[in-house]
C-alpha cells in the first residue's frame, strides 16, 4: 500500500487517525488532483491495480469530478485514453462480482457524465460499444448497462427532476441522437435480457425492466407497446410464481406504457390493447398492483373526459373506467401501501364527470361512500389515546383532521349529484350504528361525522323543513344511544352534528324535549368526559341563543338539571393543562345559557327573580367566605383560591350576558338591585386584592357587563373600582382601564365629567411614567413583548384623549387638579401629530386640536378659555404639523391612511382660519410659508383657496403646494 493509498482511507475512516494528520492526508489527495491529465492516468491504474474499494472509489469520484469541473483542461490523447479505459471497466474487463453496488453506479455514473459531454460529435458510438450481445455476454455487463442507464437518467434525461438550461439543452441533445442511432437495439436488448435472465437471474432481469420503465416516456412507443412485449409483461404479473420484483417491475413498465402522454384517441387505442383488465380477477393480485390500478383508471377517466361526447370512443372509454372502477374501491379500502390523496383526485375528477348519473353510476357513488367512510375511520389501535387525549391521541387527531380535508371534498361531490343516495346511505349507518352493539367507536364515528358533514352541503331551507329523508334523520339522530356514547370522539361529534341540524327543531317544536335531554344527559353536559361536558356547555348556549323564547315552557326542566353542574363549576380547574381548549370554551356557558334564558321579559318577574337569586347569592357568599378565610394570608396568582374566584367571576359575567339595560334598569328594577349587590361583593376582592393581576382582569371584565346592563346606577361603584385599578398599574394593565374609561365616556357622556376630574391626574401621571422617553429604546429588544404593550398603550391613550375630546369632555383638561398636565399633552399631541409613523395615531392626535380649538377659542380676538392656547396653535401647530410634517418624504401620498391624516390637516386650517382670521394667515404666510421657500404667488393662491367654501378644491391645490415646495428641498428643513 503506498502513501497516496493510505492518504485516501485516512480520508474515508476519519476516526483511525488524529486530526492532524488527516488533514495531512486530505491535503496529500488534493495535490494529487493538481495535474487533471496525471490525476487521470494515476486513477485508471490504480482502477485496474488496487483491490481496495475505497481507493477505487476515490478515483472515480476523483474522475466525475474532473469531468464536471475541469473536462476542458484534459487533452484529446487523455479524452481517448479515459473512453477506452472506461469502457473497457463496464464490459471487457469488468469490475468483480464482489465489487458492491456503490462502486458499479460510480462507474455507471462517470460514464454517464463523459456521454453528456461527448456525446454524438466526439464519442459517437458509446452505446453501441456498451450493449450487451445476448445470450454470450457476461451477466456483469448486463448489469452494468442497466446502471449506466439508470445513471443517465438520474442525472440528465430525466424530467422529474429540476434542470438548467444548459442541462435540459444536453438532455435533448443525447435524447435526440440516441432515438435515431440506438433505442431500437436497446429496446430489443430489454426484451432479450428480460426473457433470458427471468429464471436464472430474476434480479439482473427486474434491472432490465427497471430501466425501460424509465425511458418508455420519451421513446417510440412502439418498440414496448408490442405483440412482443405485452404479452412477456403481463406474463410476468399474472405468473402464480413469478418472483415478487420481478412482477413489481413489469406492472412498473406497464405503468409507464399507460402514462404515456398522447391524443385522447391514441391513447384510448392503446388501453385497449393492453388488456389490463387481466389484474382485475384476483383481489390479491389487485392490492400488489394498487398503483398500476389507479393509474390505469385515471387515464381512462381522462379518455372520457375528452371523447365522452362521441357515441363510439366515449363508449369504449367509458367502459374501460367503469371496468376498472371495482378494482379501484377495492384498493382504496385494503391497501395501506396506495398513495390515497392520488386516488382521491381521481375519484373527485370522476364524480364531477356526472350530470345525471346513470343507475350503474349511481351504484358506484355508493361504492365511494363506502370508501370515503372506511378512509376517515380512525384506527381502532388509538382508542384509548383518542378516549383520553394524549400525545400519541393529539398527534393521531391532527394527522387525521388533515387526511379528511380532501376526503370531505369528495364527500360534498357525491352529495350535489346524488344527495338523496347518500342520505339513504347516512341512515343506513345511523341504522347499523342504533340496532348494532357490534358497530365499534370508529365506525359510529364516521357514521355521524359523514352526517355532520352533509349538512354543510344543504340549504338552511332544507334543514329547516326536513327535506327528503332529513325529516326521519333529525328525530333519529336526536334520540340516539350509540353503544359507545361514552367515548370522547363520539360523544363530541354528536353533539356537533345535533347543533348542526339545530334550525331543524326550531320549526319543529316537538323535538325540543328530545334536544334538551341530548344536551343536558350524560350524552352531553352531564358526560362524565369533562372537555365533552365543556364543550356540550358551549353548544347548549348556541342552541340556547337560537331557540331562546321557545325554551320558556321548560325553564324549570332545565336549570333543574344544571343545578349540580352549576355548585359543581367552581370546583373544577377549568384552566388546568387537561382542561385548556381554543377560543372561549372556558366552562362558563352554562352560566351565559341560563342568563340568556333568565334575561327574556317573557320569564315572570318573581321567576325572574327567585331563579336569579339561586344563582348569585350561593356565588356571592362563596366569595365572602372566600376573602374572610384569605384576610390572614396573601393569595399568589396561581393558588386555589384565586383560580375559584376568578371563576366565580367569569360565571357572573357569563350570567349577566342574558340582560339588558332596558331589561334591568327599567321594567325589572329588582334584577338591577341584585346585579349591583353581586357588584359590590366582587368589588370587595379587588379592595383586597388589588395586585393580584388574574382576578383583576377579570373584574374588569365584569366591570365592562355591569356598565353595559346597570346604567347611571353603577355611579357609586366607579369611584372604588377605578381607584383599585389604578394602583401599580403595568402597561398592559393601563391599556384595560382606559378601555374602561373609554367605555364610560362613550355611554355617559358629560355625566362622567366629575368622576373624570378625580381620575385624571393619575392617568395622566401613569402613563407618563410608563410612556417615558427611553420606554422604546431601539436595540436588540425592539421587537419585544414588552414594546408591543408600550405602543398598544400610547395607541390607547390616545384614543381616550380623543374619546374625551369629541364626548364634550374637553374641560376636565382645565380642572384645578388636572391643569398641571396640560402643556405635557399638548406637547405631546403636537409630537405625535408631526413625527408619528402610525398615520392614523396622527390623524387622531389632529382631530383632537380641532376639537379643542373649537371647544376653547372663540372666533377672531375675543376672550378665549386658555390663555396662550391660540398662540401655540398658531406658532407651533400651524405650521410644525399643517406644513413642515408635510414637506418630509415619508408622508406619502399614495398611501391611503397618509391622505386621510393629509384631509384633517387641511380641515385643521379651515378651522383655525374660521376662529383665528387674520392672526392665523399673517404668521402662516409672513413665516411658516417664506421659511419652506414657498413663492410668494402660490402662498396668494394658497390664501384665495383657504378664504373659499370648497374644501376639495384647497385639499388638492395644497397638495400640489407640498410636491412643489418638496423640490425646492435638500433633506430635512434646517428648523426641523
Amino acid at each position: 500500500m503506498d502513501d497516496l493509498e493510505k492518504a485516501i482511507l485516512l480520508n474515508y475512516e476519519p476516526s483511525a487517525a488524529d486530526p492532524g494528520l488527516r488533514a495531512q492526508a486530505m491535503a496529500f489527495c488534493e495535490q494529487a488532483k493538481a495535474d487533471p491529465s496525471a490525476l487521470l492516468r494515476l486513477c485508471l491504474d490504480r482502477l485496474h491495480r488496487s483491490p481496495i474499494v475505497a481507493v477505487q472509489f476515490w478515483c472515480l469520484q476523483a474522475l466525475h469530478d474532473a469531468l464536471l469541473l475541469r473536462y476542458s483542461s484534459l487533452s484529446p490523447a487523455d479524452l481517448l485514453l479515459l473512453r477506452s479505459s472506461l469502457l473497457s471497466l463496464a464490459s471487457d474487463c469488468p469490475l468483480p462480482p464482489s465489487s458492491p453496488s456503490f462502486l458499479r453506479n460510480k462507474l455507471a455514473q462517470v460514464i454517464a457524465a463523459l456521454i453528456r459531454l461527448e456525446y454524438p460529435t466526439l464519442w459517437p458510438s458509446p452505446f453501441h460499444q456498451l450493449l450487451p450481445c445476448l445470450p454470450s455476454a457476461d451477466p456483469l455487463a448486463v448489469d452494468m448497462f442497466a446502471r449506466l442507464l439508470a445513471a443517465l437518467d438520474d442525472d440528465l434525461l430525466s424530467q422529474d427532476y429540476p434542470r438548467s438550461p444548459d442541462e435540459a439543452a444536453a438532455a435533448s441533445r443525447v435524447k435526440d441522437s440516441m432515438r435515431l442511432q440506438c433505442v431500437p437495439q436497446i429496446a430489443r436488448h430489454w426484451f432479450d435480457a428480460v426473457s433470458l435472465y427471468r429464471s436464472s437471474n430474476p434480479d439482473l432481469a427486474a434491472a432490465a425492466l427497471d430501466t425501460m420503465k424509465r425511458y418508455v416516456s420519451w421513446i417510440d412507443i412502439a418498440l414496448v407497446a408490442n405483440d412482443a412485449f405485452i404479452p412477456l409483461l403481463f406474463d410476468l404479473i399474472l405468473a402464480s410464481g413469478s418472483p415478487e420484483q420481478l412482477r413489481s417491475a413489469a406492472a412498473g413498465c406497464v405503468l409507464a406504457i399507460v402514462l404515456k402522454r398522447m391524443d385522447p384517441r391514441s391513447k384510448l387505442a392503446l388501453l385497449r390493447r393492453l388488456r389490463v383488465s387481466q389484474v382485475f380477477a384476483g383481489p390479491d393480485l389487485v392490492l400488489k398492483l394498487a398503483t398500476l390500478i389507479t393509474g390505469y383508471a385515471s387515464e381512462a377517466l381522462e379518455c372520457h373526459k375528452t371523447l365522452g361526447s362521441e357515441e363510439i370512443e366515449g363508449s369504449f372509454s367509458l367502459e374501460l373506467l367503469e371496468e376498472a372502477l371495482p378494482s379501484v374501491f377495492y384498493v382504496m379500502q385494503n391497501c395501506e401501501e396506495v398513495d390515497s390523496g392520488n386516488v382521491v383526485d381521481f375519484l373527485s375528477d370522476y364524480v364531477s364527470t356526472m350530470k345525471s348519473p346513470s343507475q350503474q353510476q349511481v351504484a358506484y357513488l355508493g361504492q365511494i361512500l363506502e370508501v370515503i367512510r372506511v378512509q376517515i375511520c380512525y384506527d381502532p389501535a388509538y382508542r384509548s389515546n383518542l378516549d383520553i387525549p394524549d400525545k400519541i391521541g393529539r398527534e393521531e387527531e391532527d394527522q387525521m383532521s388533515e387526511r379528511r380535508k380532501e376526503l370531505f371534498t369528495l364527500f360534498r361531490s357525491v352529495c350535489r349529484v346524488v344527495p338523496d343516495g347518500t342520505q339513504l346511505f347516512i341512515r343506513n349507518l345511523l341504522v347499523t350504528a342504533l340496532s348494532s352493539s357490534e358497530m365499534n367507536v370508529e365506525e359510529v364515528e364516521a357514521a355521524l361525522t359523514l352526517f355532520y358533514r352533509y349538512g354543510e352541503t344543504v340549504s338552511e331551507e332544507a334543514i329547516r323543513t326536513g327535506g327528503g329523508l332529513l325529516g326521519e334523520l333529525i328525530p333519529m339522530l336526536l334520540s340516539a344511544r350509540f353503544s359507545c356514547h361514552l367515548h370522547r370522539v363520539v360523544a363530541l361529534v354528536y353533539l356537533e352534528t345535533v347543533t348542526r341540524y339545530m334550525k331543524f327543531v326550531h320549526e319543529n317544536v316537538q323535538y325540543i324535549p328530545h334536544v334538551l335531554a341530548a344536551f343536558l344527559d350524560e350524552r352531553g353536559i352531564h358526560h362524565p368526559n369533562l372537555n365533552v361536558s365543556r364543550r356540550g356547555s358551549y353548544l347548549f348556549m348556541r342552541a340556547v341563543k337560537l331557540l331562546k323564547a321557545k325554551l320558556l315552557p321548560f325553564l324549570d326542566t332545565i336549570l333543574q338539571s344544571l343545578q349540580g353542574t352549576v355548585a359543581h363549576f367552581t370546583s373544577v380547574d377549568w384552566m388546568s393543562k387537561e382542561l385548556k381548549c381554543s377560543g372561549s370554551e372556558d366552562g362558563s356557558q352554562t352560566f351565559e345559557a341560563i342568563g340568556l334564558l333568565l334575561g327574556m321579559e317573557d320569564v315572570l318577574p318573581e321567576k325572574q327573580s327567585e331563579y336569579l337569586a339561586a344563582l348569585l347569592n350561593p356565588l356571592c357568599q362563596q366569595v365572602k367566605a372566600l376573602l374572610l378565610d384569605s384576610k390572614v394570608q396573601a393569595l399568589g396568582e396561581s393558588s386555589a383560591k384565586v383560580v375559584t374566584l376568578q371563576q366565580i367571576i367569569m360565571a357572573l359575567n357569563a350570567l349577566s350576558k342574558g340582560f339588558n339595560e332596558r331589561l334591568v334598569i327599567g321594567s325589572r328594577p329588582m334584577v338591577g338591585i341584585m346585579f349591583k349587590q353581586t357588584l359590590d361583593v366582587v368589588l370587595q376582592i379587588l379592595v383586597m386584592f388589588p395586585n393580584v393581576k388574574p382576578l383583576r382582569n377579570k373584574i374588569t371584565s365584569f366591570l365592562h357587563r355591569m356598565v353595559d346592563i346597570l346604567g347611571t346606577s353603577i355611579f357609586p361603584c366607579l369611584p372604588v373600582a377605578l381607584k383599585q385599578l389604578l394602583v401599580e398599574n403595568e402597561s398592559k394593565d393601563m391599556v384595560d382601564f382606559l378601555l374602561l374609561i373609554n367605555q364610560l365616556i362613550c355611554k355617559f357622556n358629560t355625566s362622567v365629567g366629575n368622576l373624570l376630574e378625580q381620575i385624571f391626574p393619575a392617568i395622566a401621571s401613569r402613563s407618563f411614567v410608563i410612556l417615558s422617553n427611553d420606554a422604546f429604546s431601539s436595540g436588540s429588544g425592539a421587537n419585544t413583548e414588552e414594546i408591543r404593550e408600550l405602543q398598544e398603550l400610547q395607541r390607547t391613550l390616545y384614543t381616550f384623549l380623543h374619546v374625551m375630546a369629541t364626548h364634550d369632555l374637553s374641560s376636565v383638561f382645565l380642572a384645578p387638579n388636572c391643569k398641571g398636565y396640560l402643556d405635557a399633552i399638548m406637547h405631546l399631541l403636537l409630537s405625535t401629530s408631526c413625527t408619528h409613523k402610525d398615520m392614523l395615531l396622527r390623524k387622531l392626535c389632529v382631530q383632537i386640536f380641532v376639537k379643542l380649538i373649537k371647544d376653547w377659542c372663540t372666533n377672531n380676538n375675543g376672550e378665549d378659555k386658555v390663555p396662550g392656547f391660540r398662540s401655540f396653535i398658531i406658532e407651533k401647530f400651524a405650521t410644525e404639523c399643517c406644513l413642515y410634517s408635510l414637506l418630509d418624504k415619508s408622508f406619502e401620498f399614495r398611501d391611503a391612511k397618509t391622505l386621510l391624516l393629509f384631509g384633517e390637516i387641511v380641515l385643521a386650517q379651515k378651522v383655525m382660519y374660521e376662529k383665528f382670521g387674520d392672526d392665523f394667515i399673517i404668521h402662516f404666510l409672513s413665516k411658516g410659508l417664506p421659511a419652506a421657500h414657498c413663492p410668494q404667488d402660490l402662498a396668494e393662491q394658497y390664501y384665495q383657496k383657504l378664504q373659499g367654501n370648497d374644501v376639495k378644491t384647497l385639499k388638492s391645490f395644497y397638495q400640489s403646494l407640498i410636491e412643489n415646495l418638496r423640490q425646492h428641498q435638500n433633506g430635512s428643513l434646517v428648523f426641523r
